[in-house]
């Protein structure tokens, strides 16, 4: 797991991310479902890279960038945040698990958080048991909250604490090292 890393964001990657998030198994999971354009792009990261309450990461493996980690609302005061990933298309299969360890590693280490949360649309289950089996917790779902085309979906949100992470990392840790051996 020594070849999984967290990096921050540039400008340089911004064509790649925007690539990223504009395919179709990336959208349809993001409230946002249309297709960014560059500029609309260059805005959102113009608007986002000024703010202290957000960060926005690269997840590389081997030395290639293959997942966009962002944590945002972040709060010092009451050591919170909320995170999201996206995986890129050249993302091998189960990298998802690295990339959701190497964030909650930064989340609780880097970030000092108590809590982090996040948020997804109900239809997402296999993200949602993802979430669950690194130690989150549903605590609750909001009803009818989001129009997906002509249909209102629930949103499931989920969160875990600094506790509960160190409680089970090195558990974790040791089934990732022995399914990324390297």
């Amino acid at each position: 797991m020594k070849s999984a890393t967290l990096r921050q964001m540039t400008e340089l990657d911004l064509g790649m991310v925007r690539h990223w998030r504009n395919r179709e198994n990336v959208r349809k999971f993001m409230y946002t479902r249309h297709e960014i354009s560059a500029d609309e792009h260059l805005n959102w990261w113009n608007t986002i890279s000024k703010r202290d309450d957000n960060v926005q990461l690269i997840f590389e493996y081997k030395g290639e960038p293959c997942a966009a980690v962002s944590f945002s609302d972040l709060n010092e005061k009451h050591q919170s945040a909320s995170w999201a990933f996206y995986l890129g298309d050249n993302a091998k299969r189960g990298i998802g698990s690295l990339v959701e360890f190497k964030a909650l590693e930064y989340a609780f280490g880097k970030l000092h958080l108590h809590k982090l949360k996040c948020e997804v649309l109900e239809f997402n289950q296999s993200v949602i048991k993802m979430h669950k089996k690194y130690g989150f917790k549903e605590e609750g779902c909001f009803i009818d909250e989001h129009l997906y085309d002509s249909e209102f979906l629930n949103i499931y949100r989920l969160a875990i604490f600094d506790v509960g992470w160190h409680d089970i990392k090195e558990t974790i840790k040791a089934k990732l090292d022995r399914v990324w051996k390297e």
